[in-house]
């Protein structure tokens, strides 16, 4: 074998592997997760839903290990402890959450997320908030469709449409508003007066030693 050959192709050395430097956190994200993190602890824990096909058609279930448990995690975060108004409301909100006659389990588990959110107190309050995660989402689904028109008559259409629709959802919201607070309003009332100079003094007057001066 030729003095050529024995050489061969020419070796490389290896590289060293410099371990990556983790990343640091700045401030601000630091204090983002950690107020975060405290979010999350605050929060009722409640499980999302699966949604399975069957030959009967859509299948509902809460997705947690024990089943009974999971319904019950549920109804705590809705304000119940009524096990078929739990299965109503999931129903209605998958049926309004459904594309082309399916029941979507992303859009049944953010709208459920949406009245998770809310944090009803009672079942008045879980319909409230159903019916405000419906007109949020028909909210935004006139806003998509508003900003795809063809035509004046269509663009007038969805302006209407999404005029309402957010103008109901502000009511809903005062009117949730109104109920958790049972409607009443706090007037503060202080003490006006007026001074030798027609100057008005809101607040508390108070009249000073025997020199007759007002403070």
């Amino acid at each position: 074998m030729s003095e050529r050959a024995n050489r061969g192709a020419p070796m490389k050395n290896a590289e060293a592997k410099v371990p990556a430097k983790p990343y640091e956190l700045t401030t601000q994200e630091r204090n983002a997760l950690e107020a975060q993190f405290d979010r999350r602890r605050k929060r009722k824990p409640a499980p999302s839903m699966k949604v399975s096909m069957t030959i009967d058609g859509a299948s509902l279930s809460v997705d947690h290990v024990d089943e009974a448990v999971g319904n019950t995690l549920l109804m705590e975060s809705l304000g119940t402890a009524d096990l078929d108004f739990l299965n109503g409301v999931l129903g209605q909100l998958a049926n309004v959450g459904s594309r082309g006659g399916d029941v979507d389990e992303r859009g049944l588990n953010f709208m459920l997320a949406v009245v998770k959110g809310i944090e009803p107190r009672d079942q008045l309050e879980t319909m409230l908030a159903a019916q405000m995660a419906a007109i949020h989402n028909a909210t935004m689904t006139f806003a998509r469709r508003l900003n795809h028109v063809k035509t004046i008559p269509q663009q007038r259409s969805a302006e209407r449409a999404l005029n309402k629709l957010a103008r109901t959802f502000a009511a809903q919201l005062e009117a949730l508003k109104k109920y958790r607070t049972g409607g009443e309003q706090k007037v503060i009332v202080q003490h006006v007066s007026v001074n030798d100079n027609a100057q008005a003094i809101v607040g508390n007057v108070s009249t000073g030693g025997g020199d007759g001066e007002k403070k």
